[in-house]
């Protein structure tokens, strides 16, 4: 009978702390692209933008109610942007045009 309750709370741990993280997704920014041309993130979780370019990038948002703007990222930095509304994002470097991507959040 211990041992049975001792599992069982164990097993109810282990879901409950696996359930509690949120993973995020790492958005890495090499040779002028982004590493995913489309992501789908459920809102309220994040989003890290890892520069592993030798160059400078500025990556932001102008999309209504996910707007941000990282400004200048050195080459080997990450910022983690939070997205607050539901909809389509559409997110791009300022400084190179054809690095785009879309991201999609969901309820």
């Amino acid at each position: 009978m211990y041992r049975s309750r001792t599992i069982l709370a164990c097993t109810v741990l282990a879901g409950l702390s696996t359930g509690a993280v949120a993973a995020t997704q790492v958005i890495h920014q090499q040779g002028r692209l982004f590493s995913s041309e489309s992501v789908t993130v459920k809102k309220g979780d994040a989003l890290t933008f890892l520069n592993d370019d030798t160059i400078p990038h500025n990556i932001m948002s102008t999309s209504k109610g996910n707007e941000f703007n990282l400004g200048s990222q050195q080459p080997g930095a990450s910022t983690d942007v939070t997205f607050k509304e539901s909809g389509d994002v559409t997110v791009i470097c300022a400084i190179h045009p054809r690095m785009k991507m879309s991201v999609k959040v969901v309820d």
